[in-house]
């Protein structure tokens, strides 16, 4: 990819966000959000553009270790003083050390500091029976005991967890190097590593005290140690252990990491050539669908029955909240609507009424919004170029977490879209680094769609608060 043709893609690309902001500012003028906001979603769209087109081609260039310690300790910096930072910026906005309407939040901050005081008076059996007796299930369980163990340690400070986040989110840039090198090439691994050390989201979870920043990175480092462990044919009692041991810990995050995981290295296994005999695949196959039947009889085959139960794949929950608002055509927001564009949404808030954490966010979903497309025409060049066996298993994830993501009440959710993100930074980098000079008409247009998405869908918060 030149230096030209990236610095054309995030000109463009600027420039739709600053005029959808106005467009939405001026036809909805009296919903226009404030100054602050906006600022924001400026700030957030120009830091990623202008610093990846910056220091990529500079980068680029030097050794793989030079590279890999500048990536590890500028995204290290990034991260830590953005929690640090956040911490009294919360602080000084709503009076706690929490983003805007903290719920789960202080809900996993308060059980945390509960637990820790219970083993450090050895009072462990208690610890069993809170989270057998309140929590939500299975996945609900590992954060809440990870802070725990963070707090009974250090004490139950909150730049701990957060400085944490950050050391996790800078190594798992790394990883991400690794995984995208072995499968895709140095050009494209570093396109990718850099697009993640300056991507908004990824920064703002780690000053967040929510679970998103562990669970993308168990994520990644499970795919990472999977590809290392086919690629290699190194099958040592380590690495077979690592990827066991990061999947099995995304269960006690979200179930659904873990299903689509396992999912996705069956795939992976499959369809690979060359890189696993016939016997290989058989067995391996074989294991995994036993393991997957005796985790019926766990906590989180139960918790999976439970979701099924409560028709975890239906939207009812989304429709029902915007009929509840007034919004006129409620059903627009329901899961087989939404579900074809499950790479690009959320869409992007512009206006007064919505959420603050969102009105905040909104130049870092933007630029989510606008790598969608990469993502999206990365299948269509894969499968131009005969390459689409080296996305079974970034691919096969993607595909898989998102597909149950697109028919469930959290599709419009960030925060469930966020383990899928560096999956998507992976697909969107290797478009970019294979993209043809006529595949920017598709650009253009995608580009006028998305200016109109952005429009219609802060018009369908509105008209949800009964404005229009």
């Amino acid at each position: 990819m030149s230096k030209n043709l990236i610095r054309h893609i995030a000109l463009i690309g600027v420039g739709v966000y600053l005029l959808a902001l106005i467009i939405v500012s001026l036809v909805f003028r009296d919903h226009a959000m404030q100054l602050k906001w906006m600022l924001w979603g400026i700030g957030e769209v120009l830091f990623f553009f202008l610093l990846t087109t910056f220091f990529y081609p500079r980068w680029k260039k030097d050794d793989q270790k030079h590279f890999l310690r500048k990536v590890f300790w500028t995204a290290l910096a990034l991260r830590a003083v953005y929690a640090f930072v956040m911490c009294y910026y919360f602080y000084y906005q709503t009076g706690i050390a929490f983003e805007y309407q903290a719920g789960d939040s202080l809900g996993y901050h308060r059980t945390a500091v509960y637990l820790s005081r219970c083993i450090r008076a050895g009072h462990i059996r208690y610890v069993f029976q809170y989270l057998n007796a309140y929590t939500m299930g299975f996945s609900d369980q590992g954060y809440t005991l990870w802070l725990a163990f963070i707090y009974t340690i250090f004490g139950p400070n909150l730049l701990t967890p957060r400085l944490l986040k950050a050391l996790m989110s800078a190594y798992m840039c790394v990883a991400l190097y690794k995984l995208t090198f072995r499968t895709f090439g140095e050009r494209t691994a570093r396109l990718v590593t850099v697009m993640c050390v300056f991507m908004p989201t990824l920064i703002q979870i780690t000053g967040l005290h929510t679970k998103e920043t562990e669970m993308t990175f168990l994520t990644v480092m499970a795919l990472e140690r999977m590809d290392y462990l086919v690629r290699s044919r190194r099958y040592t009692f380590w690495t077979i252990t690592a990827p066991i041991l990061f999947t099995a810990l995304t269960f006690g995050f979200r179930t659904i990491i873990g299903m689509s995981l396992i999912f996705a290295f069956i795939v992976f296994i499959v369809l690979s050539e060359k890189l696993v005999t016939r016997k290989q695949k058989i067995g391996t196959i074989v294991a995994i669908v036993l393991v997957f039947f005796v985790f019926l009889f766990t906590p989180v085959g139960r918790e999976m029955k439970i979701i099924y139960r409560l028709n975890f794949t239906e939207g009812k929950m989304v429709s029902k909240k915007y009929e509840a608002l007034g919004l006129k055509h409620a059903q627009l927001v329901k899961n087989r609507y939404m579900a074809p564009g499950v790479f690009v949404i959320p869409l992007s808030s512009m206006v007064e009424e919505a959420n603050e954490n969102q009105k905040m966010m909104n130049g870092s979903y933007y630029v989510k919004n606008l790598l969608a497309f990469f993502a999206m025409w990365a299948i269509v060049i894969a499968i131009r170029e005969k390459r689409w066996r080296n996305f079974t298993l970034v691919g096969g994830f993607e595909l898989a977490y998102l597909g149950i993501i697109a028919f469930s009440f959290a599709v419009n959710s960030e925060r469930y879209h966020q383990p899928a993100l560096p999956c998507l930074i992976i697909m969107a980098a290797f478009c970019m680094t294979h993209l043809r000079r006529k595949d920017l008409k598709l650009y253009y247009v995608y580009c006028g769609l998305l200016l109109l998405a952005l429009i219609g869908w802060n018009w369908m918060k509105l008209s949800a608060r009964g404005f229009y």
